[in-house]
């Protein structure tokens, strides 16, 4: 069957395929389930803990959750004998310690709870099969450390590494294959040298010490506070693309790179701004509905979903919880899509910019600090210029931003968002905060010491305190309370009501190692404006309002530069951003090298100590490795797709073609519209070709110059074999749009976008 025939069948089997179905659960009444019921069903939660475990026990486990004691072997013992049998009792046949390396994904082996006791007798030996599975076993396990990035820290010679149960996210069952579910054990991933090998100890020392550092602060601010632990909340809006999986089955270069290498848009995609918010394809919606349902047994609380931009664009969000958790949620959010699509007969694809010419993906992470009173320290409350508390954590963050922006730009750099990052649809790599008209305001009017202005229209709407409420002028319609702030879509890092949004981070990443930079400059920060209130407050028991206003006032003037509420996109704000002295960087390899600068390795390994010195040179390493090999990977995809594919398919047109205009000749018929065609076809054919062997003798070179110097290594990437793939890409795409369709090789923009 040809390529074409192929591509045909692949339609028609996507619009008769039988639709998946599954049946929600029920109560014992046939009335359906409510989800509160369902939620967290699956997961071992402390509740559970508490109810399978004696009293002194579960006591014993909250004082080490807690941080004030280490967890005993009887402890350890009791606890793994309770969630086996619970695993159990749900169809788990094994378990696995679940961690997240550097890959940007998660990792887990599978062990199975059967184990053999011998017993040796006259006769002989008796084995007997039990189930097992001790606190030793729940504690940790060994993968090797060298198969994962470790960035020299670990070699094939220095295998050993260790996983190790994190206490603070609850163990879950998941379903496996055959009616069967495996126990799944949150875990971090360290060294035999104890060094960090993977994303969450990382994550989790950031959240120590911004809890210390941000409850210093408070307690300062408000000694009757009392409050004992300060912790951040994420919420990670996830956008994904969703194609037909025959169709992605027949483009190696969504299966190979996860992005489409070649490739026109249809003539109708994105402009008609029609897709967002739209209705969402009954196929896509029947997968997004299992996804929140088994998200739902895990207790991971998806709360949106809905249509993105670009068609095939969809996003899913969830209700903002502690941050590590969060993480972990948002990972298994995207393992089980990845699971779910596949029932439907879809693939998802997180990919930054799988599709050129419309919308990238990104995940936009919603930060904020809460105490463990309930209190979210970056809520203005209805009067924000009085709330000195709020404008201290505010100026905190920007302050963060201010020293450390470069920092942030090597968190969200990778060759996949790079594709996305200032392309008119995500936010530039300039690194600046949006905080709203009304906010810049209060901090304006601080600064220069004089009363508010009033942002009433009385025509239109009517002024309450600390912010306002729109009349919509029908009668029939009530009026509606409007935000603090506006949205700018084009900021990096926007403030948008009680929280700042990290826009700039790509779908396909971890959101783990953005929070933790993100924490740590917010720690640096807080424990510079401490500092500063403590010198200010002096021998007094407690600062006054005068002591705060003069940090405050000393910290605006400080972080003035940061913020911007204007077109992130235009050229206006990049000459600005350099008047400013804002970094400007423009490629991931040059990003990467502000990671191992000396303020930066200073603030990460000194004052936070959230890395060492040999954990950051390691990450340094692995990005600018994974970056160099990232992109020879597309190129040597593309060269293959342009070489086995798409240069025979032009071969074979022009054959035919030929052929054809020879055959009316001989019959005596004019063969001009043929000879035309033939004669557009030849020169583009032939550009591809060069282009073609440019590519090839690029990434040869720069396999073969592969040195020491990883960053050399992948700025040679950027600098050498990146422009060639967006000239191949471009002189196939010109081909494309020549080319007779039955004789084009792979499924095009049209099948992928619009066959869902």
């Amino acid at each position: 069957m040809s390529a074409y025939e192929l591509r045909k069948s692949a339609l028609v089997t996507a619009a008769s395929a039988p639709k998946r179905e599954i049946q929600y659960p029920h109560k014992a009444d046939g009335k359906p389930k409510y989800s509160s019921e369902i939620y967290g069903e699956n997961v071992f939660t402390l509740k559970t803990m508490a109810k399978a475990l004696p009293k002194p026990i579960f006591a014993s486990f909250l004082k080490q959750r807690r941080g004030r004691q280490v967890l005993d072997k009887t402890t350890a013992d009791s606890i793994a004998h309770a969630v086996r049998v619970w695993a159990m009792d749900r169809g788990a046949t094994h378990y696995t310690h679940w961690f997240q390396p550097q890959t940007g994904t998660t990792a887990e082996k599978h062990d199975a709870f059967l184990s053999l006791v011998s017993n040796f007798t006259p006769g002989g030996e008796e084995v007997t099969p039990i189930d097992q599975f001790s606190g030793g076993q729940l504690l940790q396990s060994e993968p090797d450390a060298s198969s994962f990035p470790s960035g020299g820290m670990r070699t094939t010679f220095e295998a050993r590494g260790y996983t190790i149960w994190d206490t603070s996210s609850s163990m879950f069952v998941q379903q496996g294959p055959n009616g069967t579910a495996i126990l799944y054990i949150p875990s971090v991933y360290i060294s035999y040298n104890g060094d960090a090998l993977d994303e969450k100890t990382v994550l989790l020392r950031s959240n120590d010490v911004l809890s210390r550092a941000a409850t210093e602060l408070v307690n300062l601010l408000e000694p009757e506070s009392h409050v004992s632990h300060v912790y951040t909340t994420l919420g990670t809006e996830q956008e994904f693309f969703m194609v037909d999986r025959t169709m992605y089955s027949m483009r190696p270069d969504l299966k190979i790179t996860g992005r489409t290498l070649v490739g026109q848009l249809p003539p109708r995609h994105q402009q008609l701004e029609d897709h967002y918010f739209g209705r969402i394809p009954s196929r896509v919606l029947s997968a997004i509905s299992e996804l929140e349902l088994e998200c739902l047994r895990l207790g991971i609380p998806i709360k949106t979903r809905h249509n993105e931009v670009a068609p095939g664009q969809f996003e899913v969000a969830p209700i903002f919880e502690e941050a590590s958790v969060a993480v972990d949620h948002n990972l298994l959010t995207m393992d089980i899509l990845h699971k779910v699509a596949h029932r439907h007969n879809l693939r998802v694809l997180f990919h930054e910019k799988p599709f050129k010419g419309i919308n990238g993906s990104g995940k936009h992470c919603n930060w904020a600090i809460a105490t463990d009173r309930g209190e979210n320290l970056l809520d203005p409350t209805v009067r924000p210029e009085t709330n000195f508390r709020f404008i201290i954590f505010l100026l905190a963050v920007l302050r963060a931003l201010q020293e450390h922006a470069a920092l942030l730009r090597v968190a969200i750099s990778s060759s996949s968002n790079e594709h996305r990052l200032g392309a008119q649809e995500a936010p530039p790599g300039i690194i600046s905060a949006f905080l709203g008209d009304q906010l810049n305001e209060v901090l304006n009017a601080i600064e220069e010491d004089r009363p508010l202005k009033n942002f009433s229209v009385p025509q239109f709407q009517s002024i309450k305190v600390g912010g306002t409420v729109l009349d919509v002028k029908v009668s029939t319609l009530p009026h509606i309370a409007r935000d603090l702030t506006d949205r700018n879509r084009t900021s990096p890092f926007a403030f948008t009501g009680n929280k700042f949004e990290f826009r700039a981070v790509g779908s396909k990443q971890s959101p783990s190692f953005p929070v933790t930079v993100l924490n740590c400059a917010v720690t640096a920060a807080i424990r510079e404006i401490t500092a500063e209130l403590r010198a200010q407050t002096g021998s007094k028991a407690r600062p006054s309002d005068e002591d705060k206003l003069t940090v405050i006032r000393k910290y605006i003037k400080l972080t003035k530069d940061v913020r911007f509420e204007g077109d992130n996109y235009s050229d206006a704000w990049v000459q600005e951003a350099e008047r400013r002295g804002l970094p400007n960087i423009k490629s991931a390899p040059e990003a990467f090298t502000y990671l191992i600068k000396e303020k930066h390795v200073n603030m990460l390994t000194k004052e936070t100590a959230i890395f060492t010195e040999s954990e950051l040179r390691s990450r340094y390493h692995i990005l600018n490795e994974r970056y160099a090999k990232d992109v020879v990977i597309e190129a040597e995809t593309l060269k293959t797709i342009v070489g086995q594919q798409i240069l025979p398919a032009a071969f074979e047109y022009r054959k035919s073609l030929a052929e054809t205009a020879a055959n009316l000749k001989t019959v005596g018929v004019e063969a001009a519209p043929e000879v035309d065609t033939l004669n557009e076809l030849t020169p583009l054919v032939a550009a591809l070709q060069a282009e073609y062997r440019k590519l090839a003798d690029a990434v040869g070179s720069c396999v073969e110059h592969a040195s020491d110097d990883s960053n050399a290594h992948a700025m040679a990437a950027y600098t050498d074999v990146v422009p060639l793939i967006a000239s191949v890409r471009n002189a196939a795409d010109a081909l494309e749009a020549t080319v007779a369709d039955k004789f084009w090789p792979l499924p095009k923009y049209t099948e992928l976008l619009l066959t869902i």
